[in-house]
This record gives structure tokens, sequence and C-alpha cells, in this order.
């Protein structure tokens, strides 16, 4: 294949968010009268849109999230992203030097995406191109949100690439018929149960250093170009 569209994910791939996130949620859990641990939380969550971790949670975990308990998360949520958010090392580089057309495919909402892109410095290099689950019928680990992605950029699902960070995502990615590189920079990235849980989820690379990805993506295109 040669590649026609890189789709990134969001959280923990273009923004460094998701040891925030999971602080939120867990805070979010605690106020609701449940109690999840951090890890039991990077393996069910990670990567799912909260109407997913909502339903998940009210049917694992006997936990009845209310529409106040969301507004108030997501209120603490916004203000860590505001203070403490920071981009993945390396991405401002990266990204104007891929040589080819890239957008964002996350779990959350569209706000959020933009907010988060936003704070960061990355929005100008990504805004038009941003898909939320909000805007398909089914999130992570379904394919819809990456077959939407490439639907709308008129690339051929076998002739893209999904950047991820979490089994949920590359699941969603093999299940769209794409190539899928996970990605292991974010500082949440050091749990020894979610990079087993990542390596085992069979992504064609693993990588921590986003300065790696335009070799990795040329790479696969020779050696694609050379079979």
């Amino acid at each position: 294949m040669t590649p026609e569209l890189v789709i990134f994910d969001c959280d923990g791939v273009l923004v460094d968010s998701e040891a925030l996130s999971v602080s939120a949620l867990l805070g979010m859990i605690s106020a609701a009268g449940g109690s999840v641990s951090e890890d039991t939380a990077y393996e069910h969550f990670l990567g799912k849109s909260m109407k997913s971790v909502r339903e998940i949670l009210g049917r694992d975990f006997r936990v009845d999230i209310t529409d106040r308990h969301l507004t108030d998360m997501r209120v603490e949520l916004m203000r860590k992203f505001r203070e403490e958010l920071k981009p993945i090392p390396g991405i401002k580089d990266v990204l104007p030097k891929l040589g080819v057309p890239c957008c964002v495919a996350s779990s959350g909402t569209l706000d959020r995406i933009r907010y988060v892109l936003d704070v960061t410095g990355l929005l100008h290099l990504l805004e038009p191109h941003l898909f939320s689950a909000a805007m398909v019928a089914r999130g992570k680990p379904a394919p819809d949100l990456f077959l939407h992605a490439a639907a709308s950029m008129r690339a051929h699902p076998r002739n893209c690439i999904v950047v991820e960070d979490s089994p949920a995502g590359i699941a969603a990615a093999r299940a769209a018929g794409m190539r899928v590189f996970a990605f292991t920079g974010g500082s949440h990235a050091g749990n020894p149960a979610l990079k087993a849980r990542l390596a085992s989820s069979e992504p064609d690379f693993i990588f921590a250093d986003m300065l790696q990805l335009p070799d990795l993506i040329a790479g696969l295109g020779a050696r694609v170009k050379a079979s």
C-alpha cells in the first residue's frame, strides 16, 4: 500500500492527556460512590467514549453516573487540561513533515478535541479534519469512526495508517482493515499491564518516539512495494 491517509487518535497520541483523564474519571467514580483502581480504569476505559464508559460502569461495576457527575468531571478535566496539558513531544515537528494527508479520529466530543488541540498549539495543524465518535453509531473498538474518517477524507481503508495508544483503538483499526501503529510515548504508557495488552493486540509497529513516525510510514510503503 502507498499510504493515502494517517489517522491519529487524539488523547495519548497527539496530546499527553490520558493520565489527566484517568485522574478525573477516578474522581468522578468516587463521587458516585464507586471504587475502581487506576489499572482497572486503564484496562476497561482507555480509548473509549464517555457514553461507553458510563455504560460499562453501570453494567459491570454497578456505579450509576448521573448527568451532574459528568458535568462536574468535565469542568475538572477542562481545568486540568488548561493548566497541565502538553502536546506529545515531537508531534509539532512531525505533522508538517509527514507528506501524507492526516486527520484526527477520537472517542472524545468534537468540542473536547478542538479544546485540547487548541491549548497545546496543534489545532491549526489539523483542523478541519477532526472526527468524533459522536458522529457514528458505534465507538471504538467498532471500526465505524475510522471508516467514517477515511470516507470523509476520500481514502481507501487499506491505504490508511492509524496511530493509536489503546487496545480498543487498535482493534477498531484492524476491524476497519487499516494498518495500525501503537504509540507508547505518552506519560501513561509505562503501565506494564497496558504495554502487555498493546503488544497482544498485534499492531503493525510499536514505537515510543513520535519523531520516528515519518520513517516508519516511509518504510512501510517501501516494504509493501518491494513485496
